[in-house]
C-alpha cells in the first residue's frame, strides 16, 4: 500500500471525524488553541512592522471581510464557545470549497478518491462562492497617524491599481511593482532609502486578487513626510515613463528568477499554487516568467497612470521611553 493513501486516510479522519467530547471538540484543546491563538494576534501586534501593514490593510479594506485580520480580534477569540466551533466546523466541511493539492514523488489518485468519498457522503449540496471586492480606485485620501512607544517610525502607503485577477495586465502590474520597490534595483530602494538615505527600508508589494498595493518603509520621525512624497514621486516618474530599458529589464530579471526557483522546493510550489487557488486561470510559475518577459515599458507606464494613492498610515513614537 501506497504512503500517500495511508496519508490520505489520516488526514480524512482528522478533518471528518474529529475526536469529539460531548458531541463537541474536546475541553482542553480547545482552550489550548484560543491560548495559542492570543498568542499569535501578540505577535502581530509586537511584531511593528507586520503591525502597520495590517493596519494599513484594514483602514484600506474597510467594510470588506479583507480588512478583517486572519486571526480576528483578542475580544472575538475569547468569545469562542465550543459549540460555535463546532457548528464552524460543520458549516465548513458541508459549504466551503475545497482546494487538494499533493506534491512529490507519489500518486495523487489515491488522495483524490478518498477526499471524494468522504466529500459525498456528507451529501453537500452547494458551496459557499468565494468572491472577492475589487475597488478600482481611490475616491480620497485616508490619512491615519498612531502613537506607540516605538523606536524606528512606520509608514505604509496603500495604492489601488485598477488591475487584479483575472485581468489579463496582472503580469505586467507584478513588473510594475518589481520595477517601483520590488527589487534592490528598484526606484525606492536606490533613490528613498540609498541615495536620499530617508528610511531604513522600503519596499512594495502588490496583492493581485484584491487589486492593491502597498509600499512600506522604516523611517526616523523627522523624516517620515519626506518619505512619503519621495514615494508618490517615485510613482510620478514612472507613470511619466521615467525608467531606463535596464531598469525594466533588471526588475524582469529578479522577478522571473523568483518564480524559476520556486520548483525548487516543494514548500515553494505549495505557496505558488495557493496563490493561484482563485485566479483563472491557474498558470505554473514558468508561464507567468514567460508572460512577463512580454510585458513592455509602455503597459507598465498606463499601469502605474492607473494607480491611485487610498491610504496613508504612520505609527510613531510617542517620544516616552519606556521605564
Amino acid at each position: 500500500e501506497s504512503v500517500s493513501a495511508e496519508l490520505s486516510r489520516l488526514l480524512c479522519s482528522i478533518v471528518f471525524d474529529p475526536p469529539f467530547e460531548e458531541g463537541m471538540f474536546p475541553r482542553a484543546g480547545f482552550e489550548q488553541e484560543k491560548r495559542q491563538m492570543l498568542e499569535q494576534i501578540d505577535s502581530e501586534f509586537n511584531d511593528k512592522r507586520l503591525y502597520a501593514m495590517r493596519r494599513c490593510e484594514e483602514i484600506l479594506c474597510d467594510g470588506e471581510p479583507y480588512g478583517i485580520g486572519r486571526f480576528g480580534s483578542r475580544e472575538d477569540v475569547r468569545a469562542l464557545k465550543r459549540e460555535s466551533l463546532t457548528q464552524a466546523w460543520n458549516r465548513m466541511i458541508h459549504h466551503a470549497r475545497a482546494e487538494i493539492m499533493v506534491l512529490g514523488d507519489c500518486d495523487p489518485e489515491p488522495v483524490y478518491s478518498d477526499f471524494f468519498a468522504a466529500f459525498h457522503n456528507l451529501g453537500r449540496t452547494e458551496t459557499v462562492p468565494c468572491e472577492t471586492r475589487t475597488v478600482r480606485s481611490a475616491q480620497k485620501v485616508r490619512d491615519v497617524s498612531e502613537t506607540m512607544d516605538v523606536a524606528q517610525c512606520k509608514l505604509v502607503l496603500g495604492f489601488r491599481t485598477g488591475c487584479a485577477e483575472p485581468d489579463e495586465a496582472v503580469p505586467a502590474c507584478k513588473l510594475f511593482s518589481a520595477l517601483y520597490g520590488g527589487t534592490p534595483s528598484s526606484k525606492l530602494f536606490l533613490n528613498v532609502r540609498e541615495k536620499l538615505s530617508l528610511c531604513y527600508y522600503c519596499g512594495s508589494l502588490y496583492h493581485p486578487l484584491k487589486g492593491i498595493l502597498f509600499v512600506q518603509s522604516g523611517v526616523e520621525r523627522r523624516n517620515i513626510d519626506r518619505a512619503r512624497d519621495e514615494i508618490l514621486r517615485q510613482l510620478e516618474e514612472i507613470k511619466k515613463g521615467n525608467f531606463t530599458p535596464s531598469e525594466l529589464e533588471a526588475a524582469k530579471l529578479s522577478l522571473c528568477n523568483s518564480y524559476r526557483t520556486l520548483s525548487d522546493s516543494l514548500d515553494g510550489l505549495e505557496a505558488w499554487y495557493l496563490s493561484q487557488t482563485f485566479s483563472h486561470p491557474v498558470r505554473p510559475p514558468e508561464e507567468e516568467a514567460a508572460l512577463v518577459q512580454t510585458v513592455t515599458g509602455d503597459e507598465v507606464r498606463k499601469i502605474a497612470g492607473g494607480v491611485t494613492l487610498d491610504t496613508v498610515y504612520r505609527l510613531t513614537g510617542s517620544g516616552v521611553k519606556p521605564q
